[in-house]
């Protein structure tokens, strides 16, 4: 295995020179965060004396460095500061100074109790862009409610369509759908918040409310018939709710295939054996056709798809050019052809943690491409002290707020 040492690599990408002030923790606001860093952003990410609680989701070689948690926050810098002390405070806001973007997952209510709501970070810095990633809209009812990614997935719909898709009983998706999903929208706010300043020169407060991203992302597809008043139909887009969308059996293994227009099904037909039966039943004609009969064109193509090997399928597929992948297992992505010849998955080493793989941000630019490599997720409170200086304090006065425990350092 070709090993290379993280480093930490001058400043590239197309958000280099911008600086980021992270107060977020969990998944939401820290993968919003490694993507800015992953595009050129500096991140400071403030964590309590406690931790990211993601630090302690296993399993781990040591303690406060689980693996969500170094893959999320990469490329950034560590400083411990007890916001509940003025001092502590104080530390956050003369760091803000500096910052372009201040940007939590903290409840606005809390924010405001902390003294770091938008007024307070304003005053001491006039130009920031003060981004708020919070569980609701702050003008509805729920504002005030405590929002995570399973609550926000069941309050917009997704265990409904679960079941509606042949689950045994409501289930969520067994990943942190709602919080990165919102964590994208929370990228694409900060990069225009900053694009808007560049154009005006004001900074400004933007909201990012996981229950709203998450309704765009369901009703986008699934509104259907409700879109229309009075409605004309139910709820659900029929093609992703069948039971028969699902990874095919194959004779000796699974295939994912997508026969989806009607080139690919005329090709299809084209390169089976019993394709006259199929290329002249109505249901298979076209698009309109075989979206209203979706469930039994999937389970005609389950049929056959049962009576060939994995390899017989794929080769036949690619020739007839029809869509087709393997179904891959997390341990098949890390040896995945593509992802290791664009360098998306990468082998590295971190300082305390080892040999581990590393993930590269997917995307590719011309003129100002983001670093391939970063350095690694920081242990807690790896940079307090290098921070702080930076931000005008003292040796004597970095050890007083040691003493109090306003900040802290890693042991």
């Amino acid at each position: 295995m070709n090993m290379t040492a993280a480093h930490s690599p001058a400043a590239t990408g197309p958000l280099a020179g911008v600086k980021v002030l992270d107060l977020t923790s969990v998944v939401m606001g820290p993968f919003a965060t490694q993507i800015l860093a992953q595009l050129g952003a500096e991140v400071i990410k403030v964590e309590t004396p406690e931790g990211d609680n993601m630090r302690h989701v296993g399993p781990m070689r040591h303690a406060g460095m689980g693996p969500i948690f170094l893959h999320a926050n990469a490329g950034k810098k560590s400083i411990v500061l007890d916001l509940k002390q003025p001092e502590g405070r104080e530390a956050a806001l003369q760091l803000a100074e500096s910052c372009d973007v201040f940007i939590s997952n903290v409840r606005p209510q809390a924010l405001v109790r902390l003294g770091l709501d938008y007024d307070a970070v304003r005053q001491r810095s006039p130009r920031i862009i003060h981004v708020s990633c919070c569980g609701f809209d702050q003008d509805g009812p729920d504002a005030a409610r405590p929002a995570y990614d399973d609550l926000i997935q069941g309050a917009t719909g997704v265990p409904w369509l679960m079941e509606q898709y042949g689950a045994p009983e409501p289930a969520y998706m067994p990943t942190t759908l709602a919080d990165r999903v919102t964590g994208l929208h929370t990228v694409y706010a900060v990069t225009a918040a900053l694009y808007a300043r560049g154009q005006t020169g004001l900074g400004q407060a933007v909201v990012v409310p996981m229950f709203e991203a998450m309704a765009q992302f369901i009703l986008g597809d699934h509104m259907a018939g409700l879109t229309f008043e009075p409605p004309i139909g139910k709820p659900g887009y029929a093609r992703l709710l069948t039971p028969h969308r699902k990874p095919y059996a194959t004779r000796d293994g699974m295939l994912c295939v997508l026969i989806y227009n009607d080139q690919h099904w005329q090709r299809f037909f084209a390169a089976m054996d019993e394709s006259e039966g199929l290329a002249r039943d109505p249901r298979f004609a076209t698009h309109s056709a075989r979206a209203a009969n979706i469930d039994a064109v999937y389970a005609e193509v389950a049929r056959l798809m049962r009576t060939r090997t994995t390899q017989e399928w794929r080769a036949l597929l690619d020739a007839a050019d029809v869509p087709n992948m393997p179904m891959n297992s997390p341990q098949d992505l890390l040896a995945n052809p593509q992802l290791r010849a664009t360098g998306f998955v990468s082998d590295s080493v971190h300082p305390s943690e080892g040999a581990m793989h590393a993930l590269a941000h997917p995307t590719k630019w011309s003129a100002t491409p983001p670093a391939r490599r970063f350095s690694p997720a920081p242990r807690l409170g790896e940079h307090t002290r290098e921070l702080l200086q930076a931000a005008g304090y003292t040796g004597e006065r970095i050890d007083a707020l040691l003493a109090q425990g306003a900040c802290r350092t890693e042991p």
